[in-house]
């Protein structure tokens, strides 16, 4: 944390779930343990789309040990759809109950959705309704599964999260994304019928960091750092070995689109060295120096993000044969920038941020 001191003037975390489910309190590090560890404050939101909010509110203020109390900042109603005016009165009812202030409701804003985080909130489907199909693989311990929202701006083709292979159709190509658990996943690949399938199809496959791996010829996992110990055989598509190591890869990084062609961030998240086997062609340059591969119909990379700029999903695209296909005009990183520009003028509409403000020392 120290190192991030001189670029950065507040760290945010975002809790997970309930910060009070009494079964876990004693381990749960996704949600106030963090908050204490690092004497920050807190803000308490609460979801009223799902009814109860007072409930909520009060019932978790009431389970929660004193200490964290006190490091409270207020309460946030978020999601709140019809008439704001009649829930003006709500501090009166809440402040019988609950110590922190209400800093304000948030109405629900459907153009002001940013991209789920959580596997457990994927859409089936997005992008165009009439576009031509990319399939990407629902792992069971799928990571990073942000690497395909940007095709969601783009005319003529769509996602797709499929979960065994007679979902795929008339699908164009084929992504398996980034796993927590990369042998397990590769088992489950086999055990589903994904394998064969990804071996003996004619479309484009791309594999992202753990798919990446899984697609080499052996994966060596000697200690169970990725999540499960053992040695196995890849899917033998790229000629590479992986080997995991202790030390798990975590980096920002300048990613080009072939030597000449548009850059862009993406980053780097993972544990495992990889070996390429014999002369390979780089797929992209990552900080000046090659990144990934490219053999026939398939691609692999380490990057995540690698599908933020149109020039990587038109290359994909035009490999897949999608002559439809019409990129957005905004890159994903503007597209994005946009969508929290928007997110934080509404916060600024509706909340009073002023203790968050005073807290952090800003002048107002």
């Amino acid at each position: 944390l120290n190192e991030w001191g001189p670029q950065w003037d507040a760290l945010v975390l975002e809790g997970a779930g309930s910060p009070v489910e009494l079964n876990l309190m004693d381990r749960d590090i996704a949600n106030l343990r963090p908050i204490n560890h690092l004497d920050g404050r807190w803000v308490l939101c609460a979801d009223i789309e799902r009814g109860g909010v007072f409930a909520q509110i009060v019932g978790t203020w009431n389970l929660l040990p004193q200490k964290m109390r006190d490091r409270c900042l207020g309460v946030v109603v978020n999601k709140f759809r019809g008439d704001l005016s009649l829930f003006d009165d709500a501090q009166r009812y809440l402040g019988k109950h609950v110590e922190a202030p209400l800093l304000g409701t948030l109405p629900y804003r459907n153009d002001l959705q940013p991209e789920p985080e959580d596997s457990l909130a994927l859409k089936q489907d997005t992008g165009d309704r009439e576009g031509a199909v990319i399939a990407w693989i629902k792992l069971p311990f799928l990571s990073n599964s942000t690497d395909a929202e940007p095709w969601a701006d783009d005319a003529g083709v769509r996602t797709r999260w499929m979960n065994s292979p007679p979902e795929l159709g008339n699908a164009k190509a084929i992504v398996i994304p980034g796993s927590k658990d990369t042998l397990n996943d590769l088992k489950w690949l086999r055990e589903t019928g994904w394998a064969d399938v990804l071996r003996k199809t004619e479309i484009p496959v791309v594999g992202i960091c753990g798919g990446f791996q899984m697609l080499g010829r052996s994966l060596e996992d000697a200690d169970g750092l990725s999540g499960s110990a053992g040695s196995v055989a890849g899917l033998d598509c790229l000629p590479m070995r992986t080997t995991f190591e202790s030390q798990k890869l975590v980096k920002q990084g300048k990613v080009q689109w072939g030597d000449s062609g548009p850059s862009w961030t993406g980053y780097e998240i993972h544990m495992g060295r990889t070996e390429f086997q014999g002369p390979v062609k780089a797929l992209l340059n990552l900080n000046g120096r090659e990144e990934g591969i490219v053999k026939g119909r398939f691609w692999g990379t380490y990057v995540h993000g690698v599908f933020d700029h149109p020039a990587a999903r038109s290359a994909l695209a035009e490999a897949a044969g999608i002559a439809e296909h019409l990129p957005a005009k905004l890159s994903w990183a503007e597209s994005k920038s946009r969508l929290y520009d928007g997110m934080a003028d509404c916060l600024e509409q509706y909340l009073n941020l002023q203790p968050l403000f005073e807290y952090l020392g800003y002048d107002r």
